[in-house]
C-alpha cells in the first residue's frame, strides 16, 4: 500500500471517528447500518465477485447471525460482544456445508439452490416447534448495549464505535485473505477452473472455503445488524434482502473490497431518498436510480473511482 493511499486512509478513519459527533442519533445509527450492510457486502463479494459463485440466498445466512445474537442474549444472557464470533462459527459450519452439495451445481443452477434457501429460511423461523428459541413471527426484541466504563457516549454512538472496530477487523482480514494465496486460488477458479485445478488448486475445497467464509462475514454482519435494531423477526430477512446484497455488490462493483462501502451506501440511502421524492411509488424511483448507476457506472462504483483516480494521474504526469 503507497504512502498516498495509507494517508487517505487516516483521513477517513478520522472522519469516522469524528462522523457520530456531528451528526443526529438517527444518522449515527444510519450510519451504524451502513458498516453492517458493508461487512455482508464484502463476504458475498467474495463469493460472487471473486469465486464467482452466484448467490441469491445470503439474507438467509444474515438472518442465521442475526438470530444466533437475539437467542444468546435474550435466552442465555451471552454478553452482546460474545454473540459475534459464535454466529460467525455457526454459519461458518453452515456455509461450508451448504457449499459442499452446491460443489455439483454452477451458474443459474447454484443461484437457484441459494435462492431456495433464502425462501425457507424465515418459513423455518416461523415454525411453531422452533417458536420457543425464535419467539415465532412476533421475534425477538434485545437492548441496545450501554457504554462500558463509563464512557462519555450515549447507546448509539457507542455502537457506532464497537460496530467500526469490528468493521475495521472484518476488512482487514478480508484484505489479507484476498491478497494473498487463497485469494488468488479464487481468481483462478472464477477465471478459469480447468487451468486451476491442472495446476494444483483444489477446486472443491477452496469453493466450499470460500462460501463458509462467506457466510461468516454475513452471519457476523447479521449479528451485528440485530443488536443495532433491537429486533429480529422472520419477515425481516426475507427474499428481498438477498436481492438487495446482490444489487449492493453490482453497484458498488465486482471484486472490489472498497465497493462493499459503496454498496452499503447506496442500499441504506437511495431508499431512503426514493422515499422523498416520491412516497406514492418509491420502488419505482429507486428502480430509476439503480438503472442509471448501471447504465453510467458499468464497472460499479469503485471501477468508476479507480478510472477516475487513473485519468487524474496521467493529467498530472503530462502537466
Amino acid at each position: 500500500m503507497s504512502r498516498r493511499q495509507l494517508i487517505v486512509l487516516a483521513l477517513l478513519l478520522l472522519a469516522a471517528c469524528a462522523l457520530p459527533f456531528a451528526v443526529s442519533n438517527y444518522r449515527t445509527f444510519q450510519f451504524t447500518l451502513v458498516m453492517v450492510y458493508a461487512i455482508a457486502l464484502l463476504g458475498l463479494n467474495m463469493l460472487t465477485g471473486y469465486n464467482g459463485q452466484i448467490s441469491l440466498g445470503h439474507g438467509a445466512f444474515y438472518a442465521i447471525g442475526a438470530y444466533c445474537a437475539a437467542v444468546l442474549m435474550d435466552k442465555f444472557g451471552v454478553p452482546y460482544w460474545a454473540t459475534l464470533p459464535i454466529a460467525g462459527v455457526v454459519c461458518l459450519v453452515a456455509g461450508f456445508l451448504f457449499g459442499l452439495p452446491a460443489l455439483r451445481l454452477e451458474g443459474l443452477y447454484l443461484a437457484l439452490a441459494t435462492f431456495a434457501l433464502g425462501v425457507s429460511l424465515p418459513q423455518l423461523l416461523k415454525y411453531h416447534r422452533f417458536e420457543k428459541w425464535t419467539g415465532g413471527v412476533q421475534g425477538i426484541v434485545i437492548a441496545k448495549p450501554d457504554p462500558p466504563f463509563g464512557l462519555p457516549l450515549n447507546p448509539d454512538q457507542w455502537l457506532y464505535f464497537f460496530t467500526l472496530a469490528v468493521t475495521l477487523a472484518m476488512f482487514a482480514l478480508g484484505w489479507n485473505l484476498l491478497r494473498g494465496r487463497v485469494g488468488r486460488a479464487m481468481v483462478a477458479i472464477r477465471d478459469q477452473h480447468v487451468a486451476a485445478e491442472a495446476m494444483g488448486v483444489n477446486n472443491a475445497l477452496v469453493k466450499s472455503l470460500t462460501f463458509g467464509v462467506s457466510a461468516m462475514y454475513t452471519g457476523i454482519a447479521g449479528a451485528l445488524g440485530a443488536i443495532a435494531i433491537q429486533f429480529v423477526a422472520p419477515d425481516s430477512f426475507n427474499i428481498f434482502l438477498s436481492i438487495v446484497f446482490l444489487v449492493g455488490i453490482v453497484i458498488g462493483g465486482l471484486a472490489s473490497i472498497s465497493g462493499a462501502v459503496y454498496g452499503a451506501l447506496f442500499i441504506q440511502f437511495v431508499p431512503n431518498i426514493a422515499d422523498e421524492i416520491s412516497k406514492a411509488a418509491p420502488w419505482a424511483i429507486f428502480g430509476v436510480f439503480l438503472i442509471a448507476f448501471v447504465y453510467v457506472m458499468p464497472m460499479g462504483i469503485a471501477g468508476a473511482v479507480r478510472m477516475g483516480m487513473a485519468r487524474l494521474s496521467r493529467k498530472r504526469q503530462n502537466n
